[in-house]
């Protein structure tokens, strides 16, 4: 068991004449919650599809547990794409005993007991629940899992404001506290008061890696106040960093 659970060395990936990481060196221990932070474009779906070895570098490397992204990685890392994958005619039972049968730590008894608290009835088929509760569905079937590593994309960018604190509660509470959470959003107010640490990203390019509490106390402000600051002349889609 490695201490640096990810390293990035020279991480770079193109698609076509678009680069999408450029030179990318990284490192993130155990036992991190990690803040992923950057505007639409900066890279970030790139970097956690490229953790998963849902997709290829164009040069350079990285390992998780100081292994390549391959079979043996994806039984320690558990996903949250930011789309639903499922087909709608299943219902959320079903792929519990689907995640059950293909991932050896995926914990049935506590993915039905995530669904009570999230107020999600597990016999109801996909196609009748509102995209919120899809979305907190596949939070179960990602929580539920005693996984190394945890990549959210996006986890609560389709809730309400008002839910959103429910949702970062179940992550906190539900997440193996020897494995390292990494949370891609730009809703950075919400989720800044749960972060270990945070990694900015702007154009493919690392801008800022840094402790929360380093940054309060070396910059004088929060996470939230520092990232508009540096990213103050990009604008952002909707307003929303």
């Amino acid at each position: 068991m490695n201490e640096k659970l990810i390293v990035c060395h020279g991480l770079s990936k193109a698609y076509g004449h678009k680069a999408a990481l450029s030179g990318v060196d990284l490192e993130v221990g155990q036992g991190r919650i990690v803040g992923l932070l950057g505007p639409n474009g900066s890279g970030k779906t790139t970097l956690i599809k490229l953790l998963c070895g849902l997709i290829q570098p164009t040069t350079g490397g990285l390992t998780i547990d100081g292994q390549a992204p391959g079979p043996e990685t994806k039984a320690m890392v558990s996903y949250l794409p930011d789309r639903m994958y499922f087909a709608n005619w299943m219902r959320a039972v079903d792929l519990f005993d689907l995640f059950r049968d293909f991932y050896q730590n995926f914990d049935y008894d506590k993915a039905l007991a995530m669904c009570r608290s999230l107020g999600v009835e597990p016999k109801d088929k996909l196609k009748s629940m509102s995209k919120g509760t899809k979305e907190k569905v596949q939070l179960v079937l990602v929580m539920a899992r005693k996984a190394r590593l945890y990549l959210l994309d996006e986890p609560i960018a389709g809730v309400d404001p008002a839910a959103r604190d429910f949702i970062l509660h179940t992550i906190l509470t539900n997440y193996n506290e020897d494995g390292t959470v990494l949370i891609s959003t730009h809703l950075i107010a919400d989720i800044e008061k749960v972060l270990d640490e945070v990694i900015f990203l702007k154009s493919g390019r690392i801008m800022l890696h840094s402790t929360v509490d380093d940054i309060r106390e070396r910059q004088g402000k929060s996470v939230d106040a520092l990232f508009r600051e540096i990213f103050r002349t990009q604008p952002m889609e909707g307003g929303l960093y």
